[in-house]
């Protein structure tokens, strides 16, 4: 008996989905609730699991189809043996072929994985893979059931591991060999729904609002020197790590409080202020750049905020991030810092009206009681709504924040 497999509700307001990566060939036994296909909508990816025990039948739709809810995705052969399934003996070896693209001489040969399946590559992870001219069996996968993700591919490229053997005839002399020349290739690979959607909002953003960015610099000295003196005891007592962030995110939460319009937006000819600050937080994943929201962190200790971050982090990796993690927010804080990045202008994310971001730490000189002296100093960049929010409340706000940096005793007595 066949069991279909459906298009799962994919959340409030989300009506398709685009087929990422199928995570079961036909013909393979599958278990009840494994993941068997990956969707990919406008902010998450969704994996949909098999609603039965079996064999892995027809596959309805192809990776890259635009697919409806409730729309059939493949067929379930429930307690069959891998002959059950129709064509089961030609699909895998067709589908191998079809997961990496014959290489060309210096790029690496499509290899077994730890069951004798070919290992299944996503466009990003291919193109990284050929790019670098790796072999994929030599890079251990930490995403879901041992699949590689970027940061694999990234991580074995900074370690010099992982390179593919050169394809060169033993019969063939060295001295006969043309003189390679530089390459020309390209590759196309279709946008992913994240990205098209992130070009997309991001584009609205620089057409709809009158943007406007505030620049500051922070004196990082005092937060060091506290995270360095407590860092041990919050971690043994927390069980999160003390960041940069926790400090970050009280300060902007107190700076609102202060300045309502930057954590207000606008609906129709109508200003829609927040007594809550739903902070939303850039964190990498594999997928690329998701904004993940922090509920009501004006009411979080910075011990919730770092273990909300930190779990936010953990699932972007492991691609859990559901729908609920990511809607709303009513202000923005990325943290381009982790990356390097000296000094940036950051898009808001609409509807929002204001971001804040975080830049590099670097020593500098400044002027201290007229001397000169080095100090750990940040740049800070708050892009806004120039419609909603004025120049002086911007920079009255980024001031609040770098004046709650530079003395962390205000986050406690709010001041």
């Amino acid at each position: 008996m066949a069991t279909e497999v459906k298009v799962p509700t994919l959340g409030e307001s989300v009506t398709e989905a685009t087929v990422g990566q199928w995570l079961k060939k036909p013909g393979e036994a599958v278990k009840a609730d494994e993941p068997i296909v990956s969707l990919e909508t406008d902010k998450v990816a969704v994996d949909v699991p098999s609603p039965v025990a079996g064999v892995m039948g027809d596959l309805v739709a192809k990776e890259g189809d635009t697919v409806e809810v409730g729309a059939l995705l493949a067929y379930v052969n429930e307690g069959g043996a891998a002959a059950a399934a129709p064509a089961a003996a030609a699909a895998p070896a067709a589908k191998a072929e079809a997961a990496v693209p014959a290489p060309a001489a210096s790029a690496p040969a499509a290899s077994d994985d730890e069951e004798g399946g070919s290992l299944t590559l996503s466009p990003a992870v291919r193109r990284l893979v050929l790019e670098h001219g790796l072999d994929p069996s030599k890079i251990k996968g930490t995403g879901k059931d041992g699949r590689l993700t970027k940061d694999d591919v990234m991580a074995a490229v900074a370690a010099g591991t992982a390179k593919a053997a050169a394809a060169t005839p033993a019969s063939a002399p060295a001295a006969d060999a043309p003189a390679a020349g530089p390459s020309r290739k390209q590759e196309r690979v279709k946008m992913t729904r994240l990205r098209q959607t992130v070009a997309k909002r991001l584009k609205e953003a620089q057409n709809n609002a009158a943007l406007l960015t505030t620049y500051n610099d922070v004196d990082m000295t005092n937060v060091i020197e506290a995270r360095a003196k407590y860092k041990d005891l919050f971690e043994k007592k927390h069980g999160v790590r003390l960041g940069f962030m926790g400090f970050f995110t009280k300060a902007v939460c107190m700076a609102l409080k202060d300045i309502p319009g930057v954590n207000a937006q606008i609906e129709g000819d109508e200003i829609v202020y927040n007594d809550f600050a739903d902070i939303s937080v850039a964190v990498s994943a594999p997928t690329g750049l998701v904004v993940p929201v922090i509920r009501n962190a004006e009411s979080l200790s910075v011990a919730a905020i770092e273990k909300t971050i930190g779990g936010f982090g953990k699932k972007a990796k492991e691609g859990k991030l559901t729908m609920e993690d990511m809607k709303g927010g009513t202000f923005t804080i990325s943290n381009g810092g982790v990356f390097g990045s000296l000094l940036s202008s950051p898009i808001i994310n609409p509807p929002q009206s204001a971001v804040l971001g975080l830049h590099r730490i670097e020593d500098r000189p400044v002027v201290r009681n007229g001397q000169i002296v080095i100090r750990p100093m940040m740049y800070l960049a708050l892009s806004y709504d120039h419609r909603l929010i004025d120049g002086r409340e911007a920079v009255t706000f980024l001031v609040a924040v770098k004046n709650a940096i530079e003395d962390p005793t205000r986050l406690l007595i709010d001041l």
